[in-house]
């Protein structure tokens, strides 16, 4: 189990249908990363350390439908970390390791 002191970034989701997508994806773009997800009821937590990527491809294949990245951002509910987005990937990451 990661500890506050190990740096997490990631997503903050509403959707429960968007999270468990997230969830699928962020497992097959981040390999050898381990997962935290955390149902906080109204929202769960996915993150990662230091890094978490997600890609529209491995979203797109997690839902079974097409999805653009842009879409994402209404169901956030916040984010841990720095975030990078582009038409083919979503990045959070730390801008500097203290």
């Amino acid at each position: 189990m990661a500890t506050t002191s190990e740096k997490l970034v990631g997503p903050v989701v509403r959707d429960v249908e968007i999270a468990d997508a997230l969830v699928e994806a962020i497992e097959r773009d981040n390999p050898g990363q381990e997962i935290i997800v955390k149902d906080e009821g109204g929202y769960t937590r996915i993150h990662t350390r230091l890094i978490c990527r997600v890609t529209r491809q491995s979203l797109e294949e997690a839902l079974g439908r097409p999805f653009k990245l842009s879409q994402l951002e209404p169901s956030l509910a916040a984010f841990a970390g720095r975030i990078s987005v582009r038409d083919e990937e979503v990045i959070w990451y730390l801008e500097r390791e203290d």
